[in-house]
C-alpha cells in the first residue's frame, strides 16, 4: 500500500503521538509498504531517518505554520495529488493539519487516530461539527484505548469508533532486574513538563511520599523530560529543599531512558488525561511496577494489584508511592511478572489491527458516499 501518515506532532519534538507515528511507519515501510509523513512540525533531513517526510513548516510573519490557511490547503492538495492508498491522520485536541486532511476521506480512504482525550472539549467539537459537519465524513474512526474511545463515540454515533492502540516492542525495553541500592529506593517518571501532564503535583505527591516514610528508607526520584513547567518545579525544589533528592535531567533519548529504568523501582504518572501512556507502556515493559491514576488510559496495560497500582486521587497516589518503596517483596513479585508477561499492545497485533482498520476504510470509500448514514 501507499500510506501517508499526516499528523501536527512530529519528530524531533518528543511525545507518544511522534513516536507511535515514526515507529509506525518505520515498521509498516520495513513490511513493504509505500510509506510518507506529512506534517506541519519543522525539522531537518537529519530528523527524518529513514523515512520520507513532507514538513509544511514554513512559518510567515508571526502565524505558525499549522494555522496558516495556505499551508493547510497545500497539505491538502499534496494529499490529494499524492495517489495514496490510505491516509492515516493522527489526531490531538488541537490538530488543525490533522482534521483539514480527514476532511478528504470523502475522496481517499482516510483513517482517524485520536490520540487524546476529548471528554473536557466536547462542547467545542460539537460546535465544531455544526459548522464543518466533521464527524458525517466517511472515514474510519479509532482511539488508542478504551477511555479515549468514549468521548469519541459519542461525538461521531452512530458511526462506530475502534481501539486502536500505540504498539511496543517489549523485548527491546525488557532489562535485568539490578541491584538493591543502598542509597534507597529511585522514583522515575517521564513526561513533557507540561501542566496536562501535573509535574508540579508530582512533586507534591512526592514531598509527601518520603514525608511518611521512616527514617531508615530512603527516596530517591527523577523526572525525565522537559517543557514549560520546568522553572515553576525548580523553584519548587528549591523552596521546599528537595533538589538534593529530586532531579530533573531534561530530555533523554530512549537508550538513555532504558539506562535510567535499569537503575529504578518504580514508575509514577500522575496525570489524569492520559489517553494511552506509552512511557508507563515502556517502563512496564522493563519490569517497573507503575502507579497511575485509574481514570486515564494507563488501565489499557495496567491491572491494579497486578503490574502496578491504579488510585483514584493524588493522596492515595503518594501513600501508594511509600508503601511501595517499604515492601521490596512486593516490588520484586511486581517487576517479575511484568517482565515475564508480554503487554496486549505488542507491534504484530498492533500492525495487524491497523491494516484491517485499512480495510475497512477501503470499503467505506468505494460505497457510495452518505451509503453509512
Amino acid at each position: 500500500m501507499r500510506i501517508a501518515h499526516v499528523t501536527d506532532f512530529y519528530l524531533p519534538r518528543l511525545g507518544g503521538i511522534e513516536m507511535h507515528v515514526h515507529d509506525l511507519a518505520l515498521r509498516q515501510q520495513a513490511a513493504g509498504h509505500d510509506v510518507e509523513i506529512v506534517t506541519t512540525t519543522p525539522g531537518t533531513s537529519a530528523d527524518d531517518g529513514e523515512l520520507r517526510v513532507h514538513r509544511l513548516s514554513e512559518r510567515l510573519f508571526v502565524l505558525p505554520a499549522e494555522v496558516r490557511p495556505g499551508v493547510l490547503r497545500a497539505g491538502r492538495s499534496l494529499l490529494l495529488s499524492g495517489r495514496y492508498d490510505v491516509l492515516h491522520v493522527h489526531a490531538g485536541p488541537a490538530s488543525p493539519l490533522a482534521f483539514a486532511a480527514a476532511g478528504l476521506a470523502e475522496h481517499v480512504p482516510t483513517v482517524v487516530t485520536i490520540h487524546s482525550l476529548l471528554s473536557h472539549l466536547e462542547y467545542a467539537f460539537r460546535a465544531l461539527d455544526g459548522a464543518a459537519g466533521w464527524s458525517r465524513w466517511p472515514a474510519v474512526w479509532t482511539a488508542v484505548s478504551d477511555v479515549a474511545a468514549e468521548p469519541l463515540r459519542r461525538l461521531v454515533w452512530p458511526a462506530q469508533v475502534h481501539v486502536l492502540p500505540n504498539g511496543i516492542d517489549a523485548d527491546r525495553w525488557r532489562i535485568q532486574p539490578h541491584p538493591t541500592d543502598p542509597r534507597g529506593v529511585l522514583v522515575v517518571a517521564v513526561m513533557r513538563l507540561a501542566a496536562r501532564k501535573r509535574p508540579l503535583q508530582l512533586l507534591r505527591m512526592l514531598r509527601r511520599a518520603r514525608l511518611a516514610l521512616p527514617g531508615t528508607t530512603g527516596l530517591r526520584a527523577v523526572i525525565a523530560g522537559d517543557g514549560p513547567r520546568r522553572p515553576a518545579m525548580e523553584r519548587y525544589l528549591r523552596r521546599h529543599g528537595m533538589a538534593g533528592w529530586v532531579s530533573l535531567p531534561g530530555r533523554l533519548s530512549r537508550s538513555q531512558i532504558r539506562s535510567l529504568f535499569a537503575q529504578a523501582d518504580l514508575f509514577v504518572a500522575p496525570a489524569i488525561l492520559e489517553s494511552f501512556g506509552i512511557a508507563a507502556l515502556e517502563a512496564r515493559c522493563a519490569g517497573l511496577p507503575v502507579v497511575a491514576r485509574a481514570e486515564g488510559g494507563i488501565g489499557h496495560f495496567i491491572t491494579d494489584g497486578r503490574e502496578g497500582v491504579l488510585v483514584d486521587s493524588d493522596a492515595a497516589m503518594a501513600d501508594a508511592i511509600a508503601a511501595l518503596a517499604t515492601d521490596p517483596e512486593r516490588r520484586g513479585r511486581i517487576a517479575a511478572h511484568n517482565l515475564a508477561t508480554s503487554p496486549p499492545v505488542a507491534w504484530p497485533d498492533v500492525l495487524a489491527r491497523t491494516t484491517s482498520m485499512y480495510d475497512l476504510a477501503a470499503a467505506a470509500h468505494h460505497a457510495p458516499i452518505g451509503a453509512r448514514a
